[in-house]
């Protein structure tokens, strides 16, 4: 039982996503206090939305938007350029064995919410999906 779980196609183990999240809120307060002495990087307001370890903790990627989706090259240049900092910073706050080193990625989630929405207003999919809803309703009979 023990090999199944270090085959690919699992999951995260519970202890990164544990520590994921406890980077995810870290890096996030770094970022609202401003606490990195980058101007440019304290001019941006920056959601961490997720953050995913490595199987190690050794490597943490930090799915990140700004405010608005604007600037986003500029952030991730930033957060990038500022990335030893920042892992101190969190390293600091945190307990762990090793500080991770810190990966940033755009948050694209948002985008694909969007298109998903998009198309599911599209009225070919509306009517297929209301199709679909009387189709059902008569088999109940």
């Amino acid at each position: 039982m023990a090999q199944n779980r270090f085959q690919s196609g699992h999951g995260p183990s519970q202890r990164q996503l544990r520590v994921g999240e406890l980077i995810r809120r870290t890096l996030s307060d770094v970022l609202l206090r401003g606490d990195v002495h980058d101007p440019e990087l304290n001019r941006h307001s920056i959601t961490v939305g997720e953050v995913r370890t490595s199987p190690d903790l050794k490597v943490a990627t930090a799915f990140v938007l700004p405010l608005g989706g604007h600037g986003a090259d500029e952030a991730l240049a930033a957060l990038r350029r500022n990335s030893a900092e920042l892992r101190h910073l969190v390293a600091k706050a945190m307990t762990l064995k090793y500080a991770p080193q810190l990966r940033f990625v755009l948050d694209e989630t948002f985008d694909r919410m969007d298109d998903t929405r998009r198309l599911l207003n599209e009225d070919r999919v509306r009517r297929d999906v209301e199709h679909d809803d009387t189709d059902d309703g008569a088999d109940d009979e």
